[in-house]
């Protein structure tokens, strides 16, 4: 899993800190759907957390969540405990390496977690980070408890726009196993393992948050 890098850049500064434009274009319109989404109190795992700016900036929207920034590239790693640590905030972990394809997720405790968030991570990965995504969420969070995805998707195997359309071709070009996901065939992997579509939310410039929670019936 490459994480969320959406285009980021390294300042002139040369420090490890980066700087991805879209965090500052998105965070907002994420944030009004994360307050209707996350709970008040609770654990928070984000998967896929690129320059770590979306970290910063929700920990400091919802200071009674534990906010885990994660990710799998050292780069972004660094990235993400130079923004925390010019940003400190109680409830803002240090990152930790996960790969979300990669499962038992390690440091993460079964059972443990209010919500997990993914953004713009599973276009930009191999279709088996979506699957592990899905069942470390299964494995991890409380039953009831919602993992929220956002990027652009395809819907009943149909791109939304011409931008994303062009955007699928240019990941495939960069990397086959990469591209726009068609939500139904996530929504059937979050399925199977036991986690139901609970509300799409259309976002600018075509892309969604989408809403998934675990049954209360699942057992572990």
């Amino acid at each position: 899993m490459t994480g969320n890098n959406d285009g980021a850049s390294m300042p002139r500064s040369g420090k490890a800190r980066r700087h991805a434009p879209a965090t500052l274009r998105n965070r907002q319109p994420i944030l009004e759907v994360l307050r209707a989404v996350l709970p008040r109190e609770g654990a928070v795992l984000e998967i896929g957390s690129g320059s770590g700016e979306h970290a910063v900036f929700f920990a400091e929207a919802f200071p009674g969540l534990a906010w885990q920034p994660s990710d799998v590239d050292d780069a972004n790693l660094a990235s993400i405990a130079a923004w925390a640590a010019d940003n400190p905030r109680a409830n803002l972990a240090a990152p930790i390496r996960l790969d979300a394809a990669r499962t038992p997720w390690p440091n993460v405790a079964p059972r443990g977690l209010d919500a997990i968030v993914c953004i713009n991570v599973i276009h930009i990965s191999p279709w088996p980070v979506c699957r592990g995504l899905m069942i470390g969420a299964a494995a991890t969070l409380r039953p009831g408890a919602a993992l929220v995805l956002y990027g652009p998707f395809m819907r009943e195997g149909k791109h939304t726009a011409p931008s994303n359309a062009a955007f699928d071709r240019m990941l495939k070009d960069s990397d086959p196993r990469f591209g726009v996901r068609n939500l139904e065939d996530v929504a059937a992997e979050a399925g199977s393992n036991g986690l139901a579509l609970d509300s799409v939310v259309e976002m600018p410039a075509n892309n969604l948050s989408v809403v998934f929670r675990l049954s209360a019936k699942t057992n572990g």
